[in-house]
């Protein structure tokens, strides 16, 4: 009877065994497929770091993302090929490229040719003008003109797409030689200090390498085309005198390096004041707002 009863016993125990193995690898499967369920719910809800920023607030000045005229952008470039690239603080390409339009410029005697074709003296603007030096200037012209205008789309797009993103704003940067914050002025002040001395508007809005280019590059240039000694003659009606010291060559510069500086000022303390509207609407909506209010219907709100 023994002999009969221990097989199934045995059988008995080895069932058991294989139940609870059963059991067992059932309930890793849960547990796994539980844990991925919770991994998947985590990864959908948890927030994400955004891929783009909308501003960079460094010691040097704050750089932005902003919708531009892709057209205003390419004809600063027109212009003054370099002028529109440091609209979109490309300040590397727009260095070069100014550096260059200055040199061939004055090595072609481009301007000097100008102010004689528009006063009809043709003669002489073709003897003044050097044709070894035309050849290096119409390829980066339209260059410049048309990498301004591409870069001004794409960085629209990108604006676009790192509001959508909701992309954070760092407002306060300090260190032992400059701080610099997120902060309201005023755009006709900016255009005021401009008109007093180009680049002290770059300077009223902590932009710090347009302020130091605009302003050096303003001093330079006005000392090579001797503009105090014109404006100091011309103070005493010696015009004569006055158009013979003035240096044409540089003084055609002159007016666009001053247009510019009143139009970078004023365009970008806009900016800067919609930036920081923007950053102050996200971090009370973050910080204070409940999530589940409800806002009052106005006809005002779309």
């Amino acid at each position: 009877m023994g002999v009969c009863l221990l097989p199934n016993k045995m059988a008995y125990a080895e069932g058991k065994l294989m139940d609870a193995k059963s059991m067992h690898i059932l309930t890793s499967n849960e547990d796994n497929r539980i844990t991925g369920n919770l991994f998947f719910i985590r990864m959908l809800y948890m927030p994400q770091k955004p891929r783009r920023q909308i501003a960079f607030v460094s010691l040097l000045g704050t750089t932005q993302l902003h919708k531009r005229n892709p057209f205003i952008i390419a004809w600063w470039s027109a212009a003054f090929p370099g002028f529109g690239h440091l609209l979109l603080s490309k300040y590397f390409r727009g260095f070069m490229l100014i550096g260059w339009e200055m040199l061939i410029n004055s090595q072609m005697h481009l301007n000097e040719a100008m102010v004689y074709t528009f006063t009809g003296q043709f003669d002489k603007g073709n003897e003044v003008l050097d044709i070894k030096w035309m050849s290096f200037y119409a390829p980066v012209y339209l260059f410049s003109i048309y990498d301004s205008y591409r870069t001004s789309i794409d960085m629209n797009h990108q604006y676009i797409l790192a509001k959508r993103e909701n992309a954070p704003i760092d407002t306060f940067t300090i260190s032992g030689m400059e701080i610099n914050y997120l902060d309201k002025r005023s755009p006709w002040l900016a255009i005021a200090w401009s008109l007093l001395m180009p680049g002290m508007g770059q300077l009223y809005t902590h932009r710090i390498i347009n302020a130091f280019f605009v302003l050096g590059n303003w001093i330079v240039v006005s000392y090579w085309s001797h503009l105090l000694q014109g404006i100091h003659y011309l103070l005493y009606w010696d015009l004569s005198q006055a158009g013979h010291v003035l240096s044409m060559k540089w003084a055609l510069f002159l007016p666009s390096i001053y247009g510019f500086a009143l139009y970078d000022a004023y365009v970008h303390t806009v900016e800067y004041n919609r930036l920081f509207d923007h950053e102050q609407a996200v971090m009370l909506k973050n910080e204070y707002q409940h999530p589940r209010f409800a806002f009052p219907n106005s006809s005002q709100r779309e």
